[in-house]
């Protein structure tokens, strides 16, 4: 039995991120290790790379590096085309200069944003334009596309840990050009020590986590498919989500008083601005009954409208 409409004071916690607060213990007795570093130097086959305080700061290290003037664009690129980009994204570029939707004359960088893990497609036609190519792998740190080229085309790389891992801070900036990143501040010892224990500790389990992720997918796909809603992308073969998506279309919903709603019952979640689409949590922490809670939230929700 689940309760609609809890008392505001005592609500559960379900972030987008697999982060609990049990972690927080957890994370504070786990052993100091760095096998975290073999595992990048293997994957990223010894390319240059800066662990950050969070996937914002990488990106502003990134756009340091590109040596932009204030009239300068650049173009942020998205798997889907919508309109909607993370304010975490254009409050760095803003830092900086310009920001358009479309390459244009003045356009000297290509954001490329792979949404809630999805890769874009033909990524690598991108590199026509002869411009510095800045990769947000924010949320699609295990994800691969059909010409594994997601995490390998960029001359920067962007990810964001907490999207992916129980962890409360950390990213890391990924460089193809030899020399950059050791001009950069390195994040401070202590929470380098944090974020290297705590992904050492996960990452061994990498296959578990997709597997795991995978299996919500489809569990959320078909709870809310009964209720008419599908999900907005295709999970193609590699593709491993940072979020569940679904189109709202079949209902006349007022996406801001259901994101309310699913907040007032302690689930993160957001709109899909631009779009008559929605997503809320998918990540490896979540249960059965985890997911059954949230379809009961968005149940009750179109029967009190209806």
């Amino acid at each position: 039995m689940f309760i609609i409409n809890p008392d505001p004071y005592s609500l559960p916690t379900y972030r987008i991120g697999p982060f609990r607060t049990i972690d927080l213990s957890v994370n504070h007795c786990l052993p100091e290790s760095n096998l975290i570093d073999d595992y990048f130097n293997t994957r990223f086959n010894n390319r240059e790379f800066i662990y950050t305080e969070n996937g914002r700061k990488a990106i502003n290290l990134a756009l340091t590096s590109c040596n932009l003037e204030k009239d300068d664009v650049v173009t942020i690129i998205t798997t889907s085309g919508n309109f909607y980009i993370s304010g975490c994204v254009t409050s760095e570029i803003e830092k900086f200069c310009k920001w358009s939707r479309e390459i244009k004359p003045e356009t000297r960088v290509l954001f490329v944003n792979h949404e809630f893990g999805y890769p874009i497609i033909d990524l690598h036609k991108l590199k026509d334009y002869n411009l510095p190519i800045i990769e947000d792998c924010a949320g699609s740190f295990f994800s691969k596309d059909k010409n594994d080229t997601i995490g390998k085309t960029g001359d920067f790389v962007i990810y964001s840990f907490p999207k992916m891992f129980p962890l409360q801070i950390g990213g890391l900036l990924l460089c193809n050009r030899q020399g950059i990143v050791d001009k950069f501040d390195q994040v401070d010892d202590l929470k380098s020590r944090y974020v290297k224990n705590v992904l050492s500790a996960h990452i061994a389990n990498e296959g578990e986590i997709i597997r795991r992720r995978l299996s919500n997918y489809e569990s959320l796909k078909s709870l809310f498919n009964s209720l008419g809603l599908t999900e907005r992308f295709s999970l193609e073969s590699g593709t491993v989500p940072g979020v569940f998506m679904f189109r709202t279309d079949n209902y006349p919903l007022d996406l801001a008083e259901l994101k309310t709603y699913y907040w007032a019952h302690g689930v993160q979640c957001s709109v899909f601005y631009g779009e008559k689409a929605f997503f809320i949590p998918v990540h490896q922490a979540l249960t059965e009954q985890d997911m059954t809670y949230f379809y009961e939230i968005m149940k009750s929700f179109i029967q009190k409208i209806s």
